[in-house]
């Protein structure tokens, strides 16, 4: 009896717990017949509550102790960084994490945040590698990581075009490697748009988009204020003022400083990413226009609570979504904009499901 009772105490105090901390089973939507739902079924993490670091339950905190503090603290040394001269003379980079692993190793290739550097992208890169064994490949977009800009042209969501001769770089170097994708936010946007643009011919055995915003034409009216301010100031610092002559000739240049969030900044930069009008922008990188054309396995993880890419914006497509027989969304109730951290040692609950999602898939 006596057993009995602190059994039902301690399961009350474990309730309990969760209820405070807000950790809850992930929502998982897909198609109920789809091809997918042979790799949910093997993923333990998604029958399991996603119980966030004790004390990085309010999203702010989690966000800016990811930002500020995780960012600042890993330490990883890259193998090497190729930068390549696209066709058309601009200039981006592949960082490399594991380029001396067997060639036929499977290489996991990263498309990075709005600001994202070989820096800031550490701790996913070593955590992929660590829980699979694999390459990690990170390509980085024209002007980042302060990349030389000899063309005038840089892109939030980056370019398509340029993302193929990234691949064919990679391809070159390691042809018996199979080829595995994740993109993290503002990355997730060239990663759908360019698997639905190119549909089943793609090197991509799958993939999987953290904290996607969807729309693009709408997803940063979405965006908390606070953060909205604090990242158009980053664009000015880090892809306008060190290039003030590579933009000297851009009619638009005074419209987009003066910009005050992301949204006013999104709608006035498109000639700075290569487009006559914002409407043709649009057509050409929004993936939204060709999400429904995505053929491999992709799997998609947002946050209820993202202050930056809000759940709202998830909403128009849940039913498109469910109809769709190899995409899958995953949502929880906590884990900020991409950081779902778990535990008393704040490890990444995201980067294990992304691993151990890549490996099922290889080990088909």
């Amino acid at each position: 009896m006596g057993i009995s009772v602190f059994n039902k105490i301690k399961d009350f105090g474990s309730e309990l717990f969760d209820l405070v901390l807000g950790a809850e089973h992930p929502k998982v939507y897909y198609h109920p017949q789809g091809k997918i739902k042979d790799i949910l079924d093997k993923l333990p993490q998604l029958k399991q509550k996603y119980r966030p670091t004790p004390w990085l339950t309010n999203s702010h905190v989690h966000l800016l102790y990811f930002d500020l503090i995780r960012k600042q603290t890993i330490k990883l040394a890259y193998d090497r960084i190729d930068q390549l001269t696209m066709s058309d003379g601009g200039i981006t980079a592949i960082a490399w994490y594991g380029y001396n692993l067997p060639p036929d190793t499977p290489t996991v290739v990263i498309m990075h945040t709005i600001t994202g550097t070989p820096e800031s992208m550490r701790e996913l890169v070593r955590d992929l590698n660590r829980y699979t064994g694999w390459r990690i490949a990170l390509c980085l977009r024209r002007g980042h990581a302060g990349l030389p800009m000899p063309v005038p042209q840089i892109s939030l969501f980056g370019s398509t075009s340029d993302l193929k001769e990234q691949l064919n770089h990679i391809q070159s170097l390691f042809p018996a490697s199979d080829l595995y994708a994740v993109g993290s936010s503002a990355g997730t946007g060239l990663l759908v748009r360019y698997l639905g643009e190119q549909g089943e011919d793609t090197p991509f055995k799958a993939a999987f988009a953290m904290c996607p915003g969807y729309n693009t034409e709408i997803g940063f009216k979405n965006v908390h204020p606070f953060y909205s301010k604090m990242m158009t100031k980053k664009l000015f610092k880090y892809f306008i003022y060190p290039y003030q002559n590579t933009w000297s000739q851009i009619a638009s240049l005074e419209r987009v400083l003066s910009a005050t969030n992301l949204e006013e900044f999104e709608k006035e930069y498109f000639e700075m990413a290569g487009f006559e009008d914002y409407e043709t922008y649009c057509k050409s990188i929004n993936p939204i226009y060709v999400f429904e054309n995505i053929k491999i396995p992709l799997m998609i993880l947002n946050a209820e609570d993202d202050p930056v890419c809000s759940i709202k914006n998830l909403e128009p497509y849940k039913e498109p979504i469910q109809q769709m027989s190899n995409v899958a969304v995953v949502t929880t109730k906590k884990g900020s904009h991409c950081a779902f951290y778990e535990g008393w040692r704040s490890t990444s609950w995201a980067a294990r499901l992304m691993a151990d999602y890549f490996l099922i898939e290889h080990n088909k």
